[in-house]
């Protein structure tokens, strides 16, 4: 295997597939949501920075909405990736097909955005704004480091589909309409 490749996902399921990335998500919400937050907020507290913090109420039930929102596509994302692509969303498990369904027919990258809105919204849950900065400074880490590199996979993988789903979803802006494959030689590509 090129390690510059993804590693394609064995045949399975789609319910194997979906138990492997429900846990893959518990890994990374766990990781990312929890334990990087929680150490930030130490952190916080150690050098005494503890007291940028606020508490309103307002901006809790906001954190809390959004974390639900973000959650609820990242976690239609991974069901996506599970029953259409036959895989699961991590590169040594990746889908075997093209995903350009369900929230991935609106935007290329809706985990993405799920993620960084529910980072976003832990911040504002636990009131700080260093937790909101380090989920901030994930969307430059993931569109500069991940991207390219997850994109040239895709384009070694499904070449012509990949280039024509590319030229008609944006990364981060979603569509007003749902791209459709079979539509997409009489849609005007976008501008990204």
């Amino acid at each position: 295997m090129n390690p510059l490749r993804a590693r394609v996902a064995a045949p399975a399921s789609v319910r194997r597939n979906t138990l492997k990335t429900i846990v893959q998500t518990i890994a990374f919400w766990s990781v990312f949501l929890a334990i990087i937050p929680w150490i930030i907020l130490r952190g916080e507290e150690a050098i005494s920075l503890d007291s940028l913090r606020w508490s309103a109420e307002l901006t809790r039930l906001l954190g809390a909405a959004l974390f639900v929102a973000g959650g609820t596509l990242g976690l239609w994302s991974a069901w996506c990736v599970a029953q259409f692509g036959q895989g699961t969303p991590l590169p040594f498990d990746a889908p075997r097909n093209l995903v350009t369904s369900g929230p991935y027919a609106v935007v290329r990258n809706p985990m993405a955005i799920g993620g960084l809105t529910q980072g976003i919204a832990v911040g504002l849950m636990v009131g700080s704004p260093f937790v909101i900065l380090y989920a901030l400074c994930g969307g430059p880490v993931w569109h500069f480091a991940v991207r390219p590199w997850e994109e040239a996979d895709l384009k070694h993988r499904f070449s012509e589909s990949f280039t024509q789903y590319r030229a008609h979803v944006r990364c981060w802006i979603p569509r007003l309409q749902p791209f459709r494959p079979e539509n997409a030689s009489t849609a005007s590509p976008n501008r990204e």
